[in-house]
Order: structure tokens, then sequence, then C-alpha cells
């Protein structure tokens, strides 16, 4: 039996419905880390855990992918963080 392939389920789709687009947060010097771990709780259905990390990540490295999928998907995320201030690109 050939193993399955999810990426041959959308050969025909057009790239922004594939779900090979990353959500990125950036690091900024205005949100404190609670503000961040509470929007990605929130926004992004992150556990406790996951949030904290993807703080720490960003304040160290600058950013942090928070979250991978279609387009479209990202872009209402990238909508609803970018209401509360924090500064989020998909890619």
């Amino acid at each position: 039996m050939a193993p399955y392939d999810k990426r041959k389920e959308n050969s025909g789709s057009s790239k922004e419905s594939i779900g090979n687009h990353l959500l990125i947060l950036h690091n900024d010097d205005i949100h404190s880390f609670d503000d961040v771990i509470d929007a990605l709780i929130e926004h992004c259905n992150h556990d406790t855990l996951q949030a904290e990390q993807c703080a720490t990540l960003t304040h160290y490295r600058g950013y942090c992918e928070i979250k991978k999928g279609s387009f479209n998907e990202l872009a209402d995320l990238q909508k609803q963080l970018t209401g509360k201030s924090l500064n989020v690109t998909i890619d």
C-alpha cells in the first residue's frame, strides 16, 4: 500500500489555499510577555506552554513562526493579531 500524501489532495488548488504559509510574530519593545501570551492563547488556540515558548523565542530571536496554514486562514489571524498591535507577517 502506498503512503498517503496529503499534498496530492491539493494539487489542483491555487497557492493561497495550500497550507504551506507561516504566520510570523516579530519582536517589539511595546508589548509585555503577558500581552503576547494572552493574544496567542486567545486567537491562535495555543496552550499556555506553547504561547510562553513562542513569546520567549520571539524575544530572543526577534521572530517566531506561530502558525502554519492556508493563506486565507492566516490572513484572518494576522488581522486579529494586528488589531492587538502585534507585528505579524505571512510568509
